[in-house]
């Protein structure tokens, strides 16, 4: 037996499979780590603690497998994305935990250089708007807590990553002397705000208008590539290669084989996050979107159009661990069913700003609507309620976009397994959702990637026939009422925004 070891690395947890040549899951381990919030709208990880988590929970994915020595055949990461990471070469430790892509705090950079009319050139030239979520402004600002870290990044001494970065760089040793790989993919740098999406390769002005030294950089080679190997860590073999990296939303559109022009997904995590795969050509947003590299059939570079949702899956686990309301995630479908409808109660949770295609960094959530008659169940409600509505938010942006209108929408995730929030998403969108059987597509798609570049899969027509439908949920509401329902949440947002604060 063979088989490939796929890393999900996460905004809240880690997650393992190991999967066989057929896709069959062998093994499987998950765990959370810390959330740290030092400040409203600041989000922060301890990436040592990212590591360990993730280290152990691989060791236990293998062990669940049966696994003997040398049967592992490649090992693929995905993770969360534009989360920034800054370490010392020498010692592989972090110069500050890492910057998580919810993050705010680097705001006031992204409001100078807005203000300096540098947005239009950055926009050109990577696909993305001046906002707190990307990686670039969130160097600058680890950079500024420190007068000695800029002389040292630009010495050489620092590396920048993503959390692909750093994986990789501790699974191939953790330090510059035991010969760790500094590197990433594509759809990771298209993240950054400082690589050209047109030409591919990083650009050094937009890194002088950051003043960020190219020196911290990693090296970018294809997502479906061989990138290093496995040094000797507890628990993990040493010598298998590292062979697939990408972010978590391509990976997971890779994953649920949305591989031509048109196909689109969208993942239900931490965030909500809909890519629509726009094949070879450049596409340029008008409407809120933002325009990243994905990857083609045999994990080449290929173009999406994607909206962003800062926090889906989050306000749930805000009503678990925040109001302490429900007790696990999967009672919210239950209690929902409990109303017929939402007696006019919205959640707009935005916690960190708004996303796509509103791009509201200083909105804050609300809850509207209540009166004596609200409780608990109408508050969970609107919270997976206020999913669906900002999908549509994304579809609406995307059809517009396109030119192309949405006629079935491809699921996967963790609250993609609510058949309340899915059900209420066909209803919401007027089209078919589908659920595959495997949700973690996420991790399908880095082991699929890592499997293609190491031969254990022949190419995409192998990959295409293994790939297995779950549920289709039909819409049923009548239209009247579906667009009803929109416009109130409509309505809701326009008071979230910053200018409703005075």
């Amino acid at each position: 037996m063979s088989a490939i070891l796929a890393i999900d690395q996460g905004t809240t947890g880690s997650t393992v499979l190991v999967l066989s040549r057929a896709g069959r899951v062998l093994g499987r381990a998950y765990s959370e780590f810390t959330q740290h919030f030092p400040r409203p709208g600041w989000v922060e990880h301890d990436a040592e603690e990212i590591w360990q988590v993730s280290r152990q929970v691989m060791a236990a994915a293998l062990a669940d497998s049966g696994l003997g020595p040398g049967e592992l055949s490649a090992l693929g990461i995905t993770n969360q994305r534009e989360t920034t990471v800054l370490w010392d070469r020498a010692t592989g430790k972090p110069v500050y935990r890492a910057i998580v892509w919810q993050s705010r705090q680097s705001g006031e950079i992204c409001e100078r250089l807005r203000e300096e009319g540098h947005e239009p050139l950055f926009r050109e030239r990577t696909g993305l708007l001046l906002d707190p979520y990307f990686s670039a402004t969130k160097i600058r600002w680890i950079l500024d807590q420190d007068a000695d870290l800029q002389h040292r990044a630009e010495a050489g001494e620092l590396a920048f990553g993503t959390i692909d970065s750093w994986l990789l760089w501790n699974l191939t040793g953790g330090t510059a002397s035991a010969g760790a790989v500094h590197a990433t993919d594509p759809t990771n740098a298209s993240r950054t705000l400082l690589y050209d999406i047109r030409r591919h390769r990083w650009n050094s002005e937009l890194g002088r208008l950051l003043d960020i030294p190219d020196a911290i950089l990693p090296a970018v080679q294809a997502s479906s590539s061989v990138f290093g190997e496995t040094a000797a860590i507890d628990g993990i073999p040493a010598g298998v290669p590292i062979a697939g990296i990408a972010g978590d939303q391509q990976a997971a559109l890779f994953g649920q084989t949305c591989w031509q022009a048109g196909q689109a997904k969208n993942t239900y995590g931490t965030g909500c996050f809909l890519l629509m795969n726009m094949g070879s050509e450049l596409p340029c947003s008008q409407h809120g979107l933002l325009t990243t590299i994905c990857c083609d059939a045999y994990g080449r570079p290929a173009y999406a159009l994607e909206g962003s949702v800062f926090v889906a899956g989050a306000a749930i686990q805000w009503l678990r661990d925040q109001l302490g309301i429900i007790s696990d995630a999967r009672e919210s479908e239950t209690i929902a069913t409990q109303l017929e409808g939402n007696d006019g109660v919205y959640f707009v949770p935005a916690f960190t700003g708004l996303g796509a295609p509103n791009w509201d960094p200083d909105a804050r959530g609300a809850i509207l609507g209540l009166t004596r008659g609200t409780g608990r169940a109408h508050i969970i409600r609107a919270a997976l309620e206020s999913i669906a509505y900002q999908t549509r938010d994304i579809v609406e942006s995307m059809n517009a976009e396109s030119g192309v209108q949405l006629t079935e929408l491809k699921v996967d995730g963790g609250a993609s397994e609510n058949n309340f929030l899915m059900q209420f998403q066909a209803d919401l969108l007027g089209v078919p959702v589908s659920r595959p059987e495997l949700v973690e597509t996420t991790a399908l798609g880095s082991a699929y990637l890592a499997g293609l570049a190491v031969g254990f899969w022949d190419g995409p027509e192998e990959l295409q026939a293994m790939h297995k439908d779950g549920q289709r949920f039909q819409p049923a509401m009548p239209t009247v009422r579906r667009n009803a329902l929109y416009a109130d949440w409509l309505s809701a947002v326009s008071r979230t925004g910053s200018s409703n604060r005075g």
